[in-house]
């Protein structure tokens, strides 16, 4: 049997990543991999929350809800990707998407890429993530 395993990547002659994320990380011997598409901030019930900070925590429950399915949790995340609609109070909304990313993922270091978009796909979602798993 093959273990699988992950290392962040941090190359000596560049700088820090600038939150706490990874540059990059390895896997090696993976059995499985699962790779969400963008999941939206929409609960069971079909509605939206309408603080930024409340559909983050209902997107990353999705997220946790995925990998839960795929027998994963949050030590398989490899990477992620988030998309937020860049508003007037942008700096402050950055912030609390890593906060919530930050308190998910505790410990754990994944690639990390967070992007600002004019909108997404509706008018009401404000943020949207994609991650990578393995295990």
């Amino acid at each position: 049997m093959v273990t699988m395993g992950m290392s962040q990547i941090q190359p000596d002659h560049m700088g820090a990543p600038a939150a706490k994320y990874a540059h990059a990380v390895k896997v090696d011997g993976a059995q499985s991999m699962v790779f969400t598409s963008g999941v939206v901030p929409t609960m069971p019930d079909g509605t939206v929350p309408p603080s930024l900070e409340g559909q983050t925590r209902v997107v990353w429950a999705n997220l946790l809800e995925i990998l839960r399915a795929a027998q994963m949790g949050v030590s398989n995340i490899v990477s992620i990707t988030t998309y937020v609609v860049a508003r007037d109070t942008l700096t402050p909304d950055l912030a609390s998407v890593m906060a919530v990313r930050d308190e998910v993922m505790a410990d754990h270091r994944a690639a990390s890429t967070l992007v600002t978009v004019p909108a997404l796909a509706r008018a009401e979602w404000l943020i949207e993530i994609s991650l990578v798993a393995a295990s």
